[in-house]
């Protein structure tokens, strides 16, 4: 398995965390998923080229990089900081990796067209999160597809909301503990999918 400094000089990009992004009571601060846990997710079959993945508070951009890269999947990375959308821009160019986007937009206010698969690392607080499952079923049900949902790290107020809204169904669990040490039973993947 690379480590976090071999992942980024192989993709050409620079996405480890740094003290002075902002944060505000509804977004939480930058903060990279490890390479090792999107690993996990690369290699559980899930993702392919046919997919198309919003990655949700997407920072600089390493999560979009490294599934696109990876899974050939298409990415649309969205954040609500202009800044880090500036900086996972210049790491999408230098790592030349194709089928990736980034938007600067708040997730409740993205329109969901085509995607299918849609990436969670606790970007934001639940009402927040409420808004935007809202606006993925009600693209499934304006186009009707299957659909995907990752939610890496989860609170247990996130599976408590998961797990209540009725147009979602659990499906499996990507089990992250043994890459870290401690057993930390929140170092997960859980997967849901449109019903």
């Amino acid at each position: 398995m690379a480590t976090e400094t071999q992942w980024e000089k192989k993709l050409k990009i620079r996405t480890a965390r740094s003290r002075n992004h902002e944060m505000d009571g509804e977004n939480s601060p930058y903060e990279p998923t490890p390479y090792s846990v999107l690993e996990r997710l690369a290699d559980s079959g899930y993702l392919s080229k046919v997919n198309i993945l919003v990655d949700y508070g997407c920072g600089k951009g390493r999560s979009s990089v490294f599934l696109a890269y990876k899974t050939g999947c298409r990415v649309i990375g969205i954040d609500y900081n202009q800044h880090i959308i500036e900086e996972a821009e210049a790491n999408r160019q230098s790592s030349r990796v194709k089928g990736i986007t980034f938007i600067h937009t708040r997730a409740e206010e993205y329109e969901v067209t085509d995607a299918d698969s849609f990436y969670f690392f606790n970007p934001f607080t639940d009402i927040i999160l409420r808004s935007v499952i809202a606006r993925i079923l009600d693209s499934c049900r304006k186009n009707p597809r299957k659909m995907q949902l990752f939610f890496y790290y989860p609170t247990d107020d996130t599976v408590s909301l998961l797990m209540t809204t009725e147009e979602l169904m659990f499906v499996d669990e990507i089990d992250c503990r043994d890459l870290f040490p401690g057993n930390d039973p929140r170092e997960r993947i859980l997967v849901f999918e449109t019903n």
